[in-house]
């Protein structure tokens, strides 16, 4: 009975593992805050220089 028992789990992580990549999540990448502000600089930057 343990035999087939972990069979059983091992072939059960197998299919979960392949369903878990064929579903990706359509959530966008973490940007972190420090991230955002260090782009948001970059972008204050370019404007002004087309301003110029």
């Amino acid at each position: 009975m343990n035999r087939k028992k972990k069979m059983n789990d091992t072939l059960k992580k197998k299919l979960k593992k392949a369903n878990a990549k064929l579903h990706t999540s359509n959530k966008p990448r973490y940007i972190s805050k420090a991230e955002r502000a260090k782009l948001e600089e970059e972008q204050k930057a370019t404007e002004t220089q087309e301003a110029s």
